[in-house]
Protein backbone atom coordinates (compact mmCIF):
# COMPACT_ATOMS: atom_id res chain seq x y z
CA UNK A 1 0.00 0.00 0.00
CA UNK A 2 1.43 3.74 -0.88
CA UNK A 3 1.29 6.35 1.56
CA UNK A 4 0.08 9.69 0.92
CA UNK A 5 3.22 11.79 1.13
CA UNK A 6 1.87 13.57 4.60
CA UNK A 7 1.46 10.69 6.42
CA UNK A 8 5.80 9.52 5.82
CA UNK A 9 8.37 10.96 8.79
CA UNK A 10 11.69 11.47 8.71
CA UNK A 11 14.44 12.47 11.36
CA UNK A 12 17.19 14.18 10.08
CA UNK A 13 20.34 15.60 12.44
CA UNK A 14 22.31 18.14 12.51
CA UNK A 15 19.64 19.90 10.74
CA UNK A 16 19.55 23.18 11.38
CA UNK A 17 22.76 24.44 9.03
CA UNK A 18 24.96 23.09 6.49
CA UNK A 19 24.21 19.93 4.51
CA UNK A 20 21.19 18.79 6.78
CA UNK A 21 19.38 21.78 6.18
CA UNK A 22 19.91 20.97 2.82
CA UNK A 23 18.46 17.93 3.55
CA UNK A 24 15.50 18.70 5.76
CA UNK A 25 14.22 21.06 3.03
CA UNK A 26 14.33 18.24 0.37
CA UNK A 27 12.50 16.27 2.08
CA UNK A 28 10.29 18.77 3.31
CA UNK A 29 9.58 19.32 -0.22
CA UNK A 30 9.22 15.72 -0.97
CA UNK A 31 6.14 15.24 1.72
CA UNK A 32 7.55 14.42 4.58
CA UNK A 33 7.09 15.11 7.85
CA UNK A 34 10.64 15.92 9.06
CA UNK A 35 11.37 16.00 12.88
CA UNK A 36 14.55 18.50 12.90
CA UNK A 37 17.43 17.44 15.97
CA UNK A 38 20.06 20.30 16.63
CA UNK A 39 21.63 21.22 19.51
CA UNK A 40 22.14 24.42 18.45
CA UNK A 41 18.16 26.02 18.99
CA UNK A 42 19.08 29.52 17.39
CA UNK A 43 19.93 27.66 13.64
CA UNK A 44 16.65 25.84 14.64
CA UNK A 45 14.63 28.63 15.08
CA UNK A 46 15.66 30.28 12.34
CA UNK A 47 15.38 27.13 9.97
CA UNK A 48 11.55 27.04 11.03
CA UNK A 49 11.07 30.45 10.26
CA UNK A 50 12.60 30.08 6.94
CA UNK A 51 10.29 27.12 5.81
CA UNK A 52 8.85 28.61 3.41
CA UNK A 53 5.24 27.51 3.98
CA UNK A 54 5.96 23.94 5.03
CA UNK A 55 6.25 24.72 8.66
CA UNK A 56 3.06 22.55 9.46
CA UNK A 57 5.71 19.68 8.03
CA UNK A 58 8.27 20.45 10.26
CA UNK A 59 9.07 19.86 14.12
CA UNK A 60 12.44 20.87 15.75
CA UNK A 61 13.98 19.63 18.56
CA UNK A 62 17.02 20.73 20.91
CA UNK A 63 19.09 17.44 20.90
CA UNK A 64 22.85 16.79 21.83
CA UNK A 65 22.97 13.33 19.66
CA UNK A 66 25.77 11.83 22.21
CA UNK A 67 23.13 12.36 25.38
CA UNK A 68 21.19 8.97 24.79
CA UNK A 69 18.45 10.39 27.38
CA UNK A 70 17.70 13.14 24.84
CA UNK A 71 17.82 11.06 22.07
CA UNK A 72 15.59 8.74 23.44
CA UNK A 73 12.80 11.04 24.35
CA UNK A 74 13.33 12.89 21.05
CA UNK A 75 12.56 9.56 19.21
CA UNK A 76 9.48 8.57 21.41
CA UNK A 77 7.84 11.97 20.69
CA UNK A 78 7.79 11.22 17.08
CA UNK A 79 6.48 7.73 18.08
CA UNK A 80 3.64 9.54 19.95
CA UNK A 81 3.17 12.47 17.86
CA UNK A 82 2.91 10.08 14.15
CA UNK A 83 3.10 6.61 14.71
CA UNK A 84 5.85 6.02 12.22
CA UNK A 85 9.14 6.89 11.55
CA UNK A 86 10.26 6.40 7.71
CA UNK A 87 13.69 7.97 7.44
CA UNK A 88 16.39 8.17 10.02
CA UNK A 89 19.28 11.00 8.51
CA UNK A 90 22.38 10.57 10.47
CA UNK A 91 24.18 14.21 10.07
CA UNK A 92 25.13 15.95 12.73
CA UNK A 93 28.71 16.26 13.64
CA UNK A 94 31.56 18.25 14.38
CA UNK A 95 32.76 19.68 11.22
CA UNK A 96 36.13 20.83 11.69
CA UNK A 97 38.38 18.17 10.69
CA UNK A 98 41.48 19.57 12.52
CA UNK A 99 42.84 18.69 15.91
CA UNK A 100 46.40 19.25 16.03
CA UNK A 101 49.75 17.17 15.61
CA UNK A 102 48.61 13.72 17.16
CA UNK A 103 51.45 14.28 20.17
CA UNK A 104 49.62 17.07 21.64
CA UNK A 105 45.72 15.72 21.01
CA UNK A 106 44.38 15.36 24.10
CA UNK A 107 42.31 12.20 25.06
CA UNK A 108 39.17 14.21 25.86
CA UNK A 109 39.12 15.79 22.54
CA UNK A 110 39.18 12.50 20.71
CA UNK A 111 36.41 11.12 23.00
CA UNK A 112 34.48 14.23 21.97
CA UNK A 113 34.79 13.95 18.00
CA UNK A 114 33.96 9.99 18.39
CA UNK A 115 31.16 10.27 20.51
CA UNK A 116 29.35 13.23 18.28
CA UNK A 117 29.94 12.09 15.09
CA UNK A 118 30.04 8.47 15.49
CA UNK A 119 28.53 7.33 19.17
CA UNK A 120 25.46 9.47 18.00
CA UNK A 121 24.45 7.55 15.06
CA UNK A 122 24.72 4.46 16.86
CA UNK A 123 22.43 6.15 19.49
CA UNK A 124 19.70 7.62 16.90
CA UNK A 125 19.83 4.49 14.96
CA UNK A 126 19.08 2.18 18.20
CA UNK A 127 16.86 4.17 19.00
CA UNK A 128 14.65 4.73 15.76
CA UNK A 129 15.16 0.98 14.99
CA UNK A 130 11.46 -0.02 16.25
CA UNK A 131 10.02 2.11 14.33
CA UNK A 132 11.71 1.84 11.12
CA UNK A 133 11.41 -2.15 11.46
CA UNK A 134 7.83 -1.66 11.77
CA UNK A 135 7.16 1.06 8.66
CA UNK A 136 10.20 -0.79 6.58
CA UNK A 137 12.26 2.42 6.49
CA UNK A 138 15.82 3.43 5.75
CA UNK A 139 18.65 5.27 7.52
CA UNK A 140 21.61 7.17 5.62
CA UNK A 141 24.61 8.17 7.09
CA UNK A 142 26.67 11.19 6.68
CA UNK A 143 29.80 10.04 6.20
CA UNK A 144 32.97 12.06 4.67
CA UNK A 145 35.47 11.38 1.70
CA UNK A 146 38.00 11.60 4.75
CA UNK A 147 37.02 7.58 5.30
CA UNK A 148 39.42 7.32 1.99
CA UNK A 149 41.94 9.92 2.18
CA UNK A 150 43.33 12.55 4.92
CA UNK A 151 45.26 15.74 5.63
CA UNK A 152 47.70 16.11 8.53
CA UNK A 153 46.28 15.99 12.27
CA UNK A 154 42.79 15.44 11.22
CA UNK A 155 42.99 11.40 13.18
CA UNK A 156 39.61 11.73 15.30
CA UNK A 157 37.98 13.00 12.42
CA UNK A 158 38.90 10.91 10.04
CA UNK A 159 38.68 7.66 12.21
CA UNK A 160 34.80 8.89 13.05
CA UNK A 161 34.48 9.08 9.16
CA UNK A 162 35.63 5.68 8.74
CA UNK A 163 33.67 4.08 11.65
CA UNK A 164 30.69 5.57 10.13
CA UNK A 165 31.13 3.59 6.82
CA UNK A 166 31.81 0.45 8.92
CA UNK A 167 28.82 0.99 11.23
CA UNK A 168 26.53 1.21 7.87
CA UNK A 169 27.58 -2.00 6.34
CA UNK A 170 27.45 -3.60 9.76
CA UNK A 171 23.58 -2.18 10.25
CA UNK A 172 22.55 -3.14 6.73
CA UNK A 173 23.35 -6.67 7.80
CA UNK A 174 22.07 -7.03 11.18
CA UNK A 175 18.79 -5.05 9.94
CA UNK A 176 18.20 -6.43 6.48
CA UNK A 177 16.03 -6.90 4.64
CA UNK A 178 13.16 -5.02 6.90
CA UNK A 179 15.71 -2.32 7.00
CA UNK A 180 17.73 -0.49 4.22
CA UNK A 181 20.55 1.42 5.52
CA UNK A 182 23.02 3.38 3.32
CA UNK A 183 25.84 6.23 3.71
CA UNK A 184 27.03 9.51 1.53
CA UNK A 185 30.21 10.44 1.74
CA UNK A 186 30.27 13.84 0.28
CA UNK A 187 33.18 15.85 -0.60
CA UNK A 188 34.27 19.44 -0.66
CA UNK A 189 30.26 21.20 -0.34
CA UNK A 190 30.42 24.36 -0.08
CA UNK A 191 27.71 24.91 2.96
CA UNK A 192 29.09 28.13 4.49
CA UNK A 193 26.22 29.89 6.33
CA UNK A 194 25.64 33.46 5.30
CA UNK A 195 23.50 34.39 8.37
CA UNK A 196 26.74 33.87 10.78
CA UNK A 197 28.45 36.27 8.17
CA UNK A 198 28.53 40.54 8.31
CA UNK A 199 29.21 40.18 5.19
CA UNK A 200 29.05 37.34 2.45
CA UNK A 201 31.59 34.51 2.38
CA UNK A 202 34.64 35.06 -0.46
CA UNK A 203 33.72 33.87 -3.56
CA UNK A 204 35.47 30.54 -4.19
CA UNK A 205 37.86 30.70 -6.27
CA UNK A 206 38.36 28.93 -9.97
CA UNK A 207 40.93 26.95 -8.52
CA UNK A 208 38.50 25.42 -6.27
CA UNK A 209 36.35 24.19 -9.03
CA UNK A 210 39.39 23.30 -11.32
CA UNK A 211 40.24 21.00 -9.07
CA UNK A 212 36.87 18.77 -9.31
CA UNK A 213 36.24 16.85 -12.58
CA UNK A 214 32.91 17.82 -12.75
CA UNK A 215 33.87 21.27 -13.02
CA UNK A 216 32.53 22.90 -9.55
CA UNK A 217 32.61 22.37 -5.80
CA UNK A 218 29.80 20.99 -4.90
CA UNK A 219 26.64 22.02 -3.17
CA UNK A 220 23.94 21.04 -0.21
CA UNK A 221 21.50 20.42 -2.50
CA UNK A 222 23.73 17.65 -4.25
CA UNK A 223 23.95 15.74 -1.00
CA UNK A 224 19.67 16.26 -0.32
CA UNK A 225 18.92 15.02 -4.07
CA UNK A 226 21.32 11.79 -3.18
CA UNK A 227 19.34 11.12 0.48
CA UNK A 228 16.11 11.70 -1.33
CA UNK A 229 17.01 9.22 -4.04
CA UNK A 230 18.31 6.47 -1.25
CA UNK A 231 15.09 6.74 0.96
CA UNK A 232 13.31 6.68 -2.31
CA UNK A 233 11.51 3.15 -3.68
CA UNK A 234 13.68 3.45 -6.98
CA UNK A 235 16.58 2.49 -4.49
CA UNK A 236 14.80 -0.81 -3.12
CA UNK A 237 17.75 -2.69 -4.02
CA UNK A 238 20.48 -0.64 -2.33
CA UNK A 239 21.83 -1.42 1.13
CA UNK A 240 25.05 -1.51 2.81
CA UNK A 241 26.69 0.90 0.30
CA UNK A 242 28.32 4.63 1.00
CA UNK A 243 28.25 6.82 -1.96
CA UNK A 244 31.15 8.87 -2.42
CA UNK A 245 29.56 12.01 -3.75
CA UNK A 246 32.63 14.19 -4.34
CA UNK A 247 32.48 15.57 -8.25
CA UNK A 248 35.64 13.03 -8.81
CA UNK A 249 37.93 14.83 -6.48
CA UNK A 250 38.79 11.85 -4.76
CA UNK A 251 39.41 9.88 -8.32
CA UNK A 252 41.88 12.19 -9.26
CA UNK A 253 45.85 11.29 -9.12
CA UNK A 254 47.89 14.37 -8.38
CA UNK A 255 51.36 14.44 -8.69
CA UNK A 256 53.84 17.46 -8.15
CA UNK A 257 55.73 18.86 -10.62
Amino acid sequence: MSLEPSSRTAIVTGAGQGIGRAITGRLLADGYHVHALDIDRDALDDLYERARGKSAQLTVRTVDVADEPGVAEAVKALDEAHGRLDVLVNNAGLADPFNGPIESLALSDWERVIRVNLTGYFLLSKHATPLLRRSGGCIVNMASTRMLQSEAHTEAYAASKGGINALTHALSISLGPDIRVNGIAPGWIDVRDQRKHAEPPSPLRDMDHAQHPAGRVGRGEDIAAAVAFLCSAEAAFITGQTLVIDGGMTRRMIYQH
